[in-house]
Parts: C-alpha cells; structure tokens; sequence
C-alpha cells in the first residue's frame, strides 16, 4: 500500500523493517509493500525466465546476447523496485557491474511484470512510467489470470504497446522475436475452473 503525499519519503529503512516474506519497492517517495506471490505468478515468472535464458543466454547455437534475473533489486536514485523478470543486453553490461552487491543501479534492457491483484496498479501506473525514465527499451507485462501478454516498446515520449496475446498460443514478440514462445507454457493448468497442480 503507498503512502499519501503528506509524509516523509521513504527510505530503505522502511523495506528492512516490512514482515519476513513481504515485498518493500519505493516509488516516487512512497512505499508499496506486497506479500509474495502466489503460484499462477511465481509459474509464470519461472518458466518465461527459462524459456528465454536457454536460447539467449545459455545456448551456443542460439541467439546469445543476453544475460536474465528473476526478481533483481533495482535502484534508481531514491527509487527502489523488483520487476518480476529482467534481462540486460551484454553489448551494454557484460556483467553485474559488482557480483557482491545484493542490488543493480543499471537499468535493464528489458523486464516483464506479472500482474496480481495487490499489485496489478503499481505495475502499470507508477513502475511503467519509472521504467521509461530510466530508458528501458521494452517491458512485458503478464497476466496469469486473463492468460495475456502485453508487449511495449519505447515510444518518443512515453510506452507504445506493440504487441497483445492472449490463450495458449505460439508467439513472437519484441525484443525476442527470434524465439517462437509457446503461452501455454506460462499458464496454470485449469480443470472445471480448479487449479491443476
């Protein structure tokens, strides 16, 4: 939940002193604090992360070129955020600039959002627009629930959604287009509207 305007701004401080399993970012001064995702969410993260690290990062034969994080600490001045997926071009940062800090200052070439109900508005009002100032070139945004995916590239003065998939389908999207991802893959199996394991 953020903060209203009349106080102070937060601090990291504040994201140390949130319950063990809770999520802290701050944006634009306020503090916004989530419990840990549920499984559709943290499915959908984990299998898009291998799906693109094994071509892009991990396969000779591949495309190459990339280098992928599941949740990475980001700090952009005063603010701090934890996209769901990340990933930075090694033309522009071969490595983690320091291996040792828990956190990275570089903006990433890329990062996708898994929408949730506690954080489906911070994603798409206050990060979207934190993300274009710090010069990301694409973002993602999925939803587990509606089974979609949101492709955005960077327009002249604000995000420009290029893209939109929904159900099981087999897609090419930018910046990955080389890839032919299956979304079937990032769902959770549903059975007469009951979660499959």
């Amino acid at each position: 939940m953020g903060r209203g305007r009349n106080r102070k701004p937060a601090t990291y401080e504040d994201i140390e002193q949130l319950p063990v399993g809770w999520v802290g970012e701050i944006v634009d001064d306020a503090l916004y604090a989530s419990p840990r995702p549920a499984y559709g969410h943290l499915r959908a993260s984990g299998r898009l992360t291998s799906l693109l690290a094994h071509p892009f990062e991990f396969s000779r034969e591949g495309p190459g070129s990339w280098w992928f994080l599941v949740e990475p600490e980001l700090h952009f001045e005063r603010d701090v955020v934890v996209p769901d997926v990340a990933g930075w071009r090694r033309e522009r940062l071969p490595e983690p600039p320091d291996p040792e800090l828990p956190w990275f200052s570089t903006a990433p070439d890329w990062l996708c959002e898994v929408l949730s109900p506690s954080t489906r508005s911070l994603d798409r009002v206050r990060k979207m627009p934190l993300y274009f100032r710090q010069g990301v070139a694409n973002v993602w945004l999925i939803d587990p629930v509606r089974q979609s995916l949101e492709v955005y590239r960077r327009g002249a003065t604000s995000w420009v959604r290029s893209q939109l998939f929904t159900g099981s389908v087999t897609v090419s999207a930018e910046p990955f287009e080389t890839l032919s991802l299956d979304l079937g893959m990032l769902w959770t199996p549903r059975m007469g509207g009951v979660v499959q394991p």
